[in-house]
């Protein structure tokens, strides 16, 4: 009996202690609860009929497909917080009025954040372009790392990352050209993760291109203009992307093409062609 008792108080404590622990998050979890409820409702709803003209004629009954699937990420992008501390993007990105939002955050000491899921539409590109892609958010994922933009990386976080990118190219089949950075695709107004950023490290996972130790002597006739086009970047601001190009390749942020970023260039437009 008296072992029953023990056995009752440890279980009761352990409960109190649960009920009692800080849950910094809760309003907000609840929110975030009855959002996808709604969302998953409305997949859950029969197509309505909807009358496209008055000669158009409805049909006796409804057809349901059976080909269909979730939608995809096919790009993910890589921003830094640009803030002081992990917490306070935590804050930041569960405030309504902040509008913005991402799938991940990852501390500085590795700790992952999962704040969305990774089908669902989060708030993290704004106004950019890659390519012809101009709605970026609801074809990607994004990862945001604590970090002001102007520090080195701790070893932790990247290597954290570097689980999670794994992860999401197996289970999405993510193209390795399509692991990118904030800067990339709005470089008129972004440049994380900033030239710090271990690129190359990337890479060399499979997460990201990257250009050749030997590479072809660079024709007269290039055009670096049309070559950056290739890869991705807008170019209606030609300045601006040859900067994010030479952020991202080669930890420069200058914003003169010379004659070793031309080499690079070029190797890279045959890459993504």
């Amino acid at each position: 009996m008296k072992i029953y008792s023990i056995l009752f108080l440890l279980i009761f404590s352990a409960f109190l202690i649960d009920a009692c622990s800080p849950k910094p998050y809760a309003s907000t979890n609840k929110s975030y609860k009855e959002q996808s409820k709604k969302y998953a409702l409305a997949l859950r709803e029969i197509p309505v009929e909807t009358v496209v003209s008055d000669s158009s004629k409805q049909p006796p009954f409804w057809v349901g497909t059976t080909n269909f699937g979730m939608r995809k990420p096919n790009f993910v992008i890589i921003h830094h917080t640009a803030q002081n501390s992990c917490e306070q993007t935590l804050q930041t990105f569960t405030t309504v009025k902040s509008a913005v939002s991402a799938h991940y955050v990852i501390c500085k000491d590795g700790t992952l954040h999962h704040m969305l899921n990774d089908y669902l539409r989060a708030q993290h590109a704004g106004v950019s372009r890659w390519g012809n892609l101009i709605d970026i958010n609801s074809s990607s994922i994004g990862i945001e790392l604590d970090n002001t933009g102007f520090e080195p990386f701790d070893s932790l976080q990247i290597n954290s990352l570097l689980s999670l990118l794994a992860r999401l190219k197996k289970d999405y089949n993510i193209p390795s050209a399509n692991f990118i950075g904030h800067g990339d695709i709005a470089p008129t107004r972004k440049n994380d993760p900033n030239y710090r950023f271990p690129w190359k490290k990337l890479a060399d996972k499979g997460f990201g291109l990257w250009f050749d130790d030997n590479r072809d002597t660079v024709p007269a006739s290039f055009n670096h203009i049309q070559a950056l086009r290739i890869v991705g970047y807008d170019v209606k601001d030609t300045t601006a992307a040859i900067r994010s190009f030479k952020r991202h390749f080669l930890q420069d942020t200058t914003k003169r093409i010379n004659e070793m970023d031309r080499s690079v260039l070029y190797n890279l437009q045959k890459k993504y062609m």
